[in-house]
């Protein structure tokens, strides 16, 4: 039965069929096979809604409209420019600025695919400018788009704690200390590029342009003060703080910055709403197939034929990281975390890990597959965004990938990285 499901998967996704289709065929192959017909459908109808029943998940919307918000209005300028006026001017200062913005952006947004398009549409552009080779540029962008899923609001965290049943709150703050590592080795890296390269700098900003840039990114600054002052200072719950993020941004582009009319909000839910339902699609699509699978027994037999029941914590984390890192080679972030994180949960479990670094580590990994060829989806918005081929965006990307999953192997041996602030903040 296993193979009859991913090989209808699979000549689905060859020709050309969403990803959505697959996981919804398969997921009827596998319950047609279990049962011996549809008499029992109901039961099928009953995981997909109980897929997008958690109230978490409504944090996802509101979280894609306020990057959306930021994105047409002057937030994500506003801050960029902040950034600018401090490093600019450094050797590899642009580049350096480039990865800052992806995060603080990250910080607001969650959204690697929004990052790269609020950050990478003005500073590439200004980048080649500078005289730096157009594929550094485009690996930089896609693979610094990555804090920003680490970065809380995570999107991806959002989804990992409602499949896994793990705080959203811990699975937030544990996602700074891997973002802000990422941050420094790509800055150290641009700098030793720009070195290396003789990448001229930039004009020094002096103290009063610091500090008009500073007062002008003042509003924007409000986003990470709401999501994390507002959390963890026991004010809102991830959900509240994604709705009051939500009111936020429409204050500040709609009443006091007056970049948005109510026209352009309109065009801008409705943009939301698209995306939110491919979304919530994907997760009811990939909770009733990961019951069909799990019904069926088809992980069970996967992880003893792997051995994993006989590793230990490290053990696991490593083949949990290369197959997180594999499957969003080629498949959608959101539905390798809904099919495999159920797969995992057990041996988790068994093994005494903590989730909550569990769901670090497979945010990490779900963000590299991301930005590593050959279909990570971040790659293929880039095409989309900046027009360029697909061997020109990925030509730049393996220094990145190996800084990356050099972070994922320091998480296993130091979980620290992670779980120093978690436990500040909850322990």
């Amino acid at each position: 039965m296993a193979l009859t499901i991913f090989l209808t998967m699979i000549v689905l996704l060859l020709l050309g069929f969403p990803m959505m289709i697959p996981l919804i065929v398969g997921s009827f192959v596998g319950f047609y096979s279990l049962f011996g017909g549809f008499g029992q459908l109901e039961t099928m109808i009953q995981q997909i809604l109980a897929g997008i029943r958690p109230a978490s998940l409504i944090a996802v919307p509101m979280f894609i409209f306020a990057a959306d918000i930021m994105t047409r209005g002057q937030s994500a300028g506003r801050l960029i420019d902040m950034v600018m006026a401090f490093v600019g001017h450094v050797k590899g200062g642009l580049a350096v600025s480039t990865a800052a913005a992806c995060t603080m952006f990250g910080a607001v947004s969650g959204s690697t695919q929004a990052t790269v398009v609020a950050v990478g549409s003005p500073l590439r552009p200004r980048m080649l400018k500078a005289g730096y080779n157009d594929s550094f540029v485009l690996a930089l962008i896609v693979n610094s788009s990555d804090i920003a899923f680490l970065i809380p609001p995570s999107i991806g965290m959002i989804i990992y704690g409602v499949v896994s049943n793990t705080s959203i709150a811990e699975l937030f703050i544990a996602g700074i200390g891997p973002g802000l590592l990422i941050l420094l080795l790509f800055s150290t890296y641009s700098v030793w590029y720009a070195t290396r390269h003789g990448v001229p700098t930039e004009p020094k900003a002096s103290w009063g342009q610091r500090l008009v840039a500073v007062r002008q990114a003042l509003w924007p600054l409000g986003f990470p003060a709401i999501i994390i002052g507002g959390i963890y200072g026991g004010v809102f719950s991830p959900t509240e703080a994604a709705a009051a993020c939500v009111l936020y941004a429409l204050i500040l582009e709609v009443l006091v910055f007056r970049s948005m009319g109510l026209r352009a909000v309109y065009a801008t839910a409705k943009s939301t709403g698209l995306i939110t339902a491919v979304v919530f699609i994907l997760v009811g699509a990939g909770a009733a197939f990961s019951w069909v699978i799990s019904f069926a027994q088809i992980p069970q037999h996967i992880l003893e034929g792997v051995g994993i029941s006989d590793m230990g914590p490290i053990g696991v984390l490593f083949v949990i990281s290369i197959a997180f890192f594999i499957g969003c080679m080629f498949v959608d972030p959101i539905v390798v975390i809904l099919v495999l994180v159920p797969i995992f949960a057990p041996v988790v479990k068994d093994v005494g890990l903590d989730p909550v670094l569990v769901g670090t580590i497979i945010t990490l990994q779900v963000a590299i597959g991301s930005a590593t060829p050959p279909f990570g989806c971040d790659i293929f918005t880039a095409i989309a965004v900046f027009k360029r081929p697909y061997m020109e965006v990925i030509r730049g990307t393996p220094p990145f990938i190996i800084m990356l999953l050099s972070v994922s192997v320091a998480l296993i041996f130091f979980p620290q990285i992670a779980l120093f602030l978690r436990d500040l903040a909850f322990h």
